[in-house]
């Protein structure tokens, strides 16, 4: 069972003044391509799994960002770390119909 909880909000500088929505995007992308489990939502995505392997997800996220033209970031992140099992499911489940 995963033991991390991360969500995270990614906050490109885009040369010009660009839209940042491509540039999270691409984040998104990396998230993906990992294969953890995640929930996008409007205003951060949520990741489930070992805390180490959602750490360098974030790396790999902000690397990849750069390689896409952002010459900075900020990334807002928030952690749930429990050694005996964490699940965002488990977390929000009395909220859901």
């Amino acid at each position: 069972m995963a033991n991390t909880l991360l969500s995270i909000q990614i906050i490109p500088k885009t040369p010009g003044g660009e839209d940042v929505i491509p540039y999270v995007d691409r984040a998104i992308e990396i998230i993906q391509a990992s294969g953890v489990k995640h929930q996008v939502n409007a205003l951060e995505t949520t990741m489930e799994g070992e805390l180490s392997e959602l750490l360098d997800i974030v790396k790999k996220m902000n690397e990849a960002v750069i390689e896409f033209g952002s010459p900075s970031i900020i990334s807002q992140i928030k952690i749930l770390y429990t050694p005996e099992g964490a699940s965002m499911d488990k977390l929000t489940e009395k909220y859901r119909p």
